[in-house]
């Protein structure tokens, strides 16, 4: 009898004949899903490190709901990796508290340079780290779903890219708000200019000459 996943579908292999679901993976997705599965425990850990250091209590939810989320979505993907198959537990969508407002230009800051001791470390500094962390993770996770084969592991993936993208998001507008990342503008001609300077496309391809 040939196996099935839950979606229906029949995969065979070539030389062995048919695969059981929880082996029903290529080979580049095995490996790029074991450097996303890496890079999830990378950044729990390092949100692990960091939270003794926090001083701010608003980063210090931020960072709780973070890992929390990050978590749950490591043990998902885990487990519809191991299986091949539906998770027990379904994907959701990050949700950030805060709004989406950006305060725009520059105002003098200190020179940014690395640590010398632990001592240093800061709100900024923590808050940088973790936006390099899911900013990573959306990278990484974007780019693994286009190798990935089986199709439970594949939207699972997909689905979570959005989510990092939603907490660099809720980071960046945290650090902005404290003037750690500061968002210079162009000024308004030169903005105008790169704004307009598209068009929209017209007619469509049926009427191309064949």
């Amino acid at each position: 009898m040939q196996n099935q996943n839950q979606q229906g579908q029949v995969h065979q292999n070539m030389q062995t004949g048919a695969i059981p679901p929880q082996l029903n993976h290529g080979g580049h997705e095995v490996f790029d899903v074991h450097e996303v599965l890496s890079g999830a425990i990378g950044t729990l850990n390092t949100y692990t490190l960091l939270r003794q250091h926090v001083q701010d209590q608003e980063l210090l939810d931020i960072l709780d709901r973070q890992y929390q989320f990050i978590q749950d979505e490591y043990n998902i993907s885990l487990e519809c990796f191991q299986t091949g198959q539906d998770p027990s537990k379904p994907t959701q969508s990050y949700k950030m508290n805060q709004g989406n407002d950006f305060i725009y230009g520059l105002t003098p800051t200190q020179p940014k340079k690395p640590l010398q001791s632990v001592s240093e470390i800061t709100d900024e500094c923590i808050s940088g780290l973790m936006l390099a962390a899911v900013k990573s993770a959306a990278s990484m996770k974007a780019m693994a779903a286009l190798e990935i084969t089986n199709p439970v592991v594949r939207r699972v993936f997909a689905d979570s890219v959005p989510n990092c993208i939603e907490m660099a998001y809720e980071i960046s507008i945290y650090q902005n708000k404290h003037h750690y990342y500061q968002v210079p503008q162009l000024a308004q001609q030169d903005m105008q200019q790169m704004m307009n300077s598209y068009a929209p496309a017209q007619g469509n391809n049926n009427n191309m000459s064949h």
